[in-house]
């Protein structure tokens, strides 16, 4: 036969990128061209030399082939293939996997020759012809005459990739078969009766799956067109790498992303499917898709879905042992789970708990007082941080480094620890609004509740119940060491060699002053919230207003409190306010202002304003996270968090009595 040259039209920069292909996936793009023609049987065969050493990748099927009139066309420039995006195949009416012709240059990701030995039926007879390249030319496509195919040749295509770069064992690893065997998965589960064979190796889908799982992600719209987006969660038998496949709408991998993905034990790959995929390979942007923001937003739900997924399966897993201990009376958590954010959490907890146990063979042994121990540790750690996780897993159940990593990666995806750390949050927050409530309003507690050491030391404990963004400066002090913090945060040059002077008393004693700094474009302005606490049933009035005012005379009388950039703000609190009080009020809007002058304001604010603002602070995360504080649960959180204040105001029988109420 006669060899005819032909030039490749293609640019050296994207011929450079394409024989950088990996092994198996430039063996996989010369299957798909098979596949593609109609072949129902592909047979990949490794030839070795004397010295056992790789010396030839031969590729076999029995496809359609092609016609020799269309060969040149078809090898002369990149885009010369006959497939288009949505076409089928000519015979079978198969979904297409390639569309531009560029496949067939990675065979020189492999070797440096690459000969295609082609038998295609013309009329009622097989022709046949052969085409070649060369590296060293790989501008250049040589094409043979054409002849009447020998009686004993086949239909198909066989490829034959020579002088091999170096030995592939990864091709004909169970690491190359199981990458094959995700590579074609959803191709042979759609199309049955098709044969691919790699070094002897059947490619059989159905023996190595464990399960499978879909799942529809939110549409790609682009130029007033939706894309709909279907993830495919395959769960293999064999160790994988754990790889997401972006893929065209019949689930026919296009590209790899890169991701890495924490979950335990479970061997997958994922398939992200989607017309919109198609349209980026159509475009030559595929390359590029995960620079596309459309792209990484679907790749980012993608991942949190099959890590949800995951986590759902290792708790189911995880029930039976859950249950024992529940029955033990050991689990940390009372009830069932009724918000969504409690069955995240519980998820959480029964996957790091339950692999706890599994990992140290001696936990089954402990005695139950120790394990319940353990458990609550975790859930702690759980509720708290990543970091927290690990140092509980590490240093005090001693698991192994990997194994502690693994578990505290599920705290480590944001949303997950932000949801379950705000939700404890929350919790607590609104547990002690509800139990502060009670014993400032209940008859019986507010009588009995003192005001400096007790509520007092409440309160200052919880300086967001006036806002986030303040923070405690000053506590039960005296106006002179009001003002040492003041000085200490502006950062001024004040002297202090008097103490602060009281107008009416030798020394003033504040009960709390919260700082807050905000930041302007040219200068920091500084606000002092000075708060005056009232034992619950004491009313205010006339005496409890003047005493405040004092303090206000007394801060703007002393020059050393004067900056330009600070505002001094005065509360006094309790639970009611006498005539006196109201006939002060100056604002028509009920916020409690009696007095304001240059930087100085002072408010009479009752503890049923506070505590109704910080609910409207917390409506939006209550409704989030689905929480409602109980008022039994309430005091009791109160009990066991500030018992030593609440010595003689809460009894057990009082919060059994609220809580059957």
């Amino acid at each position: 036969m006669t060899d005819h040259a032909y030039p490749v039209e293609v640019q050296s920069d994207f011929l450079e990128k394409i024989t950088r292909a990996q092994p198996v996936q430039a063996v996989a793009e010369f299957i798909w061209n098979g596949l593609d023609a109609d072949a129902t049987s592909i047979d990949v065969r490794i030839e070795y030399n004397d010295l056992n050493a790789m010396s030839a990748i031969v590729i076999t099927d029995n496809g359609l082939g092609m016609p020799f009139s269309d060969a040149p066309e078809l090898f002369k420039k990149l885009g010369g293939s006959w497939k288009r995006p949505g076409a089928v195949t000519k015979k079978d009416g198969r979904f297409l996997h390639g569309q531009d012709g560029r496949g067939r240059f990675k065979a020189f990701s492999l070797g440096r020759f690459a000969e295609w030995d082609v038998t295609y039926p013309k009329g009622d007879e097989l022709s046949t012809f052969k085409i070649t390249m060369n590296a060293g030319k790989i501008q250049e496509v040589r094409i043979s005459d054409e002849a009447k195919a020998p009686e004993e040749k086949k239909r198909g295509v066989t490829l034959t990739i020579s002088e091999l770069h170096k030995d592939y064992r990864s091709i004909t690893s169970e690491t190359g078969i199981q990458e094959f065997t995700e590579i074609f998965a959803l191709y042979l589960a759609d199309y049955q009766g098709i044969s691919i064979v790699v070094d002897s190796t059947q490619i059989d889908p159905d023996k190595a799956i464990a399960s499978r799982h879909t799942v529809n992600l939110s549409d790609i719209s682009e130029e007033d067109k939706n894309y709909p987006i279907r993830l495919e969660i395959i769960e293999w038998r064999a160790v994988t790498s754990r790889a997401l496949y972006l893929c065209n709408e019949k689930g026919f991998p296009l590209t790899q992303v890169e991701r890495r993905f924490h979950t335990g034990n479970y061997q997958f790959s994922a398939y992200l499917k989607s017309s919109y995929i198609s349209k980026l390979q159509k475009e030559g942007t595929l390359e590029l898709a995960e620079m596309n923001s459309a792209v990484i937003a679907v790749i980012d739900e993608a991942q949190q879905a099959i890590r949800d997924y995951f986590r759902n399966r290792a708790a189911q897993e995880a029930k039976t042992v859950v249950e024992d201990w529940k029955e033990e009376k050991i689990y940390p958590y009372e009830g069932e789970a009724v918000t969504n954010v409690e069955h995240v959490e519980r998820q959480v907890f029964d996957i790091v708990a339950v692999n706890v146990a599994q990992y140290i063979p001696e936990f089954e042994t402990t005695p139950t007082k120790n394990k319940a121990f353990h458990l609550r540790l975790l859930r702690q750690a759980i509720e708290k941080s990543p970091e927290e996780l690990q140092l509980i897993l590490g240093e005090v159940l001693k698991l192994p480094k990997r194994k502690q990593e693994e578990l505290a990666e599920l705290l480590r995806d944001v949303s997950l620890s932000s949801i379950i750390s705000a939700a404890k949050i929350v919790a607590d927050r609104l547990k002690f609004l509800t139990g502060l409530e009670a014993i400032l309003f209940d008859a019986d507690s507010k009588k009995r509740l003192k005001e400096r050491s007790q509520l007092h030391r409440i309160i200052a404990e919880n300086c967001w119940l006036f806002g986030e963004e303040y923070n405690l400066s000053v506590d039960d002090q005296s106006l002179t060491e009001v003002l040492r913090k003041h000085r200490k945060i502006l950062g001024d040059d004040i002297v202090i060699n008097d103490p602060v002077k009281h107008i009416s008393k030798e020394r003033g004693i504040i009960d709390l002053m919260l700082s807050r700094s905000i930041r302007h474009h040219k200068a920091d302005e500084l606000t002092h919230l000075v708060v005056e606490l009232k034992a619950p049933k004491v009313k205010i009035n006339q005496k409890e207003i003047t005493q405040i005012e004092e303090y206000t005379i007394s801060v703007t009388k002393d020059e050393r409190f004067r900056s330009v950039n600070t505002n001094w703000v005065f509360w006094v609190i309790s639970d009611d306010y006498g005539d006196y009080a109201s006939y002060r009020m100056t604002d028509s809007n009920n916020n409690g202002r009696i007095h304001t002058k240059d930087n100085c304001s002072i408010y009479v604010k009752t503890w049923a304003q506070v505590l109704n603002q910080n609910r409207a602070r917390l409506q939006f995360f209550q409704e989030s996270l689905e929480y409602q504080a109980d008022k039994g649960a309430s005091l009791k959180h109160l009990q066991e968090h500030y018992a030593k204040f609440l010595k003689g105001v809460l009894t057990e029988e009082t919060t059994e009595e609220v809580a059957t109420t």
